[in-house]
């Protein structure tokens, strides 16, 4: 694409100035796997040492292994939330479902000052949550959302640029 704003990259995120690396959050990885290995550790300890009826009971320790289990794909989710942009669009995962959007769908990014993560707005009136933009990574957050805004003028069809 010639006169972009972007130079043109080999494999999209494979340089730190690349502007099609992936979007995630800064520690949300690592405290997701923090997290999951405290609660499942707990549950696998209590499921062990418990002991009297309650502790003992079949039934107890098949819930307590399946909210164990609950919980580890929970935080899997939740550590794995990001954004991945292409030449031909976005795709961005969050907690419970991914999405795949064509730069032309995205009118305007907006990243408020008491939005926890970025929001894009989209073509047919609906807003969509970006959770690999976070405003907890702080000024981080702020470049990255501006660095995804720099993608949606480049590349779609946008009426607004980046709302602040």
């Amino acid at each position: 694409m010639s006169g972009a704003p972007f130079p043109e990259a080999g494999l999209p995120g494979d340089r730190r100035d690349d502007p099609y690396r992936v979007f995630r959050p800064r520690f949300g990885l690592v405290s997701a796997w923090a997290t999951g290995v405290v609660v499942v550790g707990a549950c696998v300890v209590v499921g062990v040492l418990a002991t009297g009826p309650l502790g003992t009971s079949w039934v107890n320790r098949l819930s307590l292994a399946a909210f164990a289990l609950f919980a580890a794909w929970l935080l899997w989710r939740l550590g794995g939330v990001h954004a991945v942009p292409s030449r031909a669009g976005l795709r961005v995962r969050n907690v419970i479902y991914t999405r795949e959007l064509e730069w032309a769908q995205v009118v305007s990014v907006r990243f408020g000052s008491g939005d926890p993560w970025v929001r894009l707005d989209l073509a047919d009136g609906s807003t969509l949550a970006v959770m690999g933009i976070q405003r907890a990574d702080g000024a981080r957050g702020d470049l990255e959302s501006r660095r995804l805004a720099a993608l949606v003028q480049a590349h779609g069809e946008a009426r607004e640029g980046h709302d602040r």
